[in-house]
């Protein structure tokens, strides 16, 4: 089973849609980006990274049957079977043989010569590399392999990326944003300071946001002065002791809303634009926790989002961008559409639930896009899951259920080798519901939920008792 937008990204990549593709996973391609650049303060890996570093399985429903996914571990065999009982056609897999759970499938790439010379191999032959996001280090796995990206330069993927970038393109086409001040320069950010001041005073909020902040990372909310004088100054020592007048950073107005959204096209390297999806985003202080399918639009709504979509796509296009764009936009209480918040030029997480969303959700269907956090006292293999929820997951035949479309994010924190035993750490399975309505989706959410934490509570208990 391998989806009509996989076969449409291929031909947008490389104007062949049976190409043979290699996908790469590296979530959080921002991180790269971001090096160098001035903007708010970051946090060190933590356990975090290592469960994101492992949204790489994500891959294995975007790619088909001829092509490959570079992963940093073997899936759980049970788990590829449940797949392959579904009816998707799995690709090949290239797993590298020791992986540093926090560094990117791309960074363990690097140190792999057998992954690296399959690539080669399959260079040779004509497969191209299709990745997340593009950044240097992606650059230098398809050089050292000898294979091409089916993507555009790095420094094109950071430069749409930037928040930056999309103020300066929402203004240019008059699109509709909050209210905002680009800040490129201390100098820039220093009017923007005096700018949000007078919001402030007005009872307004304002939001810093890093230029290549991601998922609720390098935003700053802000209520008062005293907190703007602050964040101000740390800004400007900052860059004062790197002797770096440069800020990075976007100052907006906090507006209200009613719902997030995310919509995706596809730019072709020809320029043609098509327009892929449009979902309610799931957010909770700025981080994507997953998507309601369909979104709750009007005709109207739609219509505004696809002509923005064609608009940005030829301007993305000029730029000398193609591949996937996915764009972050809010419905305000009153039914007004802020269409552009930010560009994304890499792949989305919408992204990898399009051959689900094809396949599984028809027009009579209403799914929910969830992660579910776990404790876990002892790693929890995809068996056990499936025991636990076996009623629960998805059944083609109903049209219902529980789809798990990541099963390694589950055990990516676990400590290492013997260290397990007694030591709790966290663990995230990503899945989407699928039922023939909003309430029985919700209903469905909330006992896998339930069946989840006490599964979770029986692998702490087993390590304690």
């Amino acid at each position: 089973m391998t989806g009509h937008f996989t076969g449409r990204l291929k031909a947008a990549l490389t104007g062949n849609p049976d190409a043979e593709l290699v996908f790469l996973g590296n979530f959080e391609v921002e991180d790269q980006w971001a090096r160098g650049e001035p903007g708010l303060p970051r946090l060190a890996f933590g356990s975090g990274s290592a469960i994101v570093n492992r949204m790489d399985e994500f891959a294995l429903l975007l790619a088909g049957k001829g092509d490959h996914v570079v992963l940093k571990g073997e899936p759980d065999p049970d788990y590829l079977s449940h797949l392959e009982e579904l009816g998707f056609d799995l690709p090949g897999l290239l797993v590298v043989e020791r992986q540093d759970p926090g560094s990117t499938v791309t960074q363990d790439a690097l140190e792999d010569r057998p992954v690296l010379r399959e690539l080669g191999r399959i260079g040779a032959r004509g497969g191209v590399v299709c990745a997340h996001g593009v950044s240097e280090l992606e650059e230098r796995l398809a050089e050292r392999a000898g294979i091409a990206l089916a993507a555009p330069p790095a420094a094109v993927c950071k430069a749409v990326n930037s928040k930056i970038y999309s103020r300066r393109l929402a203004g240019e086409l008059g699109i509709r944003q909050a209210r905002g001040w680009s800040c490129t320069s201390l100098a820039e950010l220093d009017a923007a300071v005096e700018a949000a001041r007078a919001l402030l005073a007005d009872g307004r909020r304002v939001v810093f946001k890093d230029a290549f902040g991601v998922s609720g990372k390098g935003i700053e909310v802000v209520e008062d002065e005293r907190r703007l004088d602050r964040l101000h100054r740390m800004i400007g020592s900052r860059a004062r002791k790197a002797g770096d007048d440069r800020a990075g950073l976007v100052v907006e107005e906090w507006v209200a809303k009613r719902a997030d959204l995310n919509y995706q096209f596809t730019v072709g390297r020809d320029g043609r634009v098509h327009v892929d999806f449009v979902k309610e985003a799931l957010t909770e202080g700025g981080v994507h926790l997953g998507h309601r399918i369909p979104a709750r639009l009007t005709e109207r709504q739609t219509a505004e989002l696809t002509e923005v979509s064609r608009l940005l796509g030829g301007r993305l296009a000029d730029d000398g961008y193609f591949g996937v764009v996915g764009v972050d936009a809010m419905v305000d209480p009153d039914g007004g559409l802020y269409p552009i918040i930010e560009i994304n030029a890499r792949h989305n997480m919408s992204t990898y639930q399009a051959s689900i969303q094809e396949a599984f959700i028809g027009s009579g269907s209403t799914a929910l896009v969830r992660r579910y956090p776990l404790r876990l006292g002892a790693p929890l293999p995809f068996g056990s899951l499936h025991r636990a929820l076996a009623d629960l997951l998805f059944d083609p035949a109903r049209g219902t259920g529980l789809l798990i479309n990541n099963h390694a994010t589950v055990n990516a924190a676990a400590p290492p080798g013997e260290r397990t035993r007694g030591e709790d750490f966290a663990g995230r399975l990503h899945g989407v519901v699928v039922a023939d309505s909003a309430d029985r989706a919700a209903a469905l959410d909330d006992e896998v939920g339930r069946r989840l934490a006490v599964l979770a509570e029986s692998t702490r208990g087993e390590e304690r008792g």
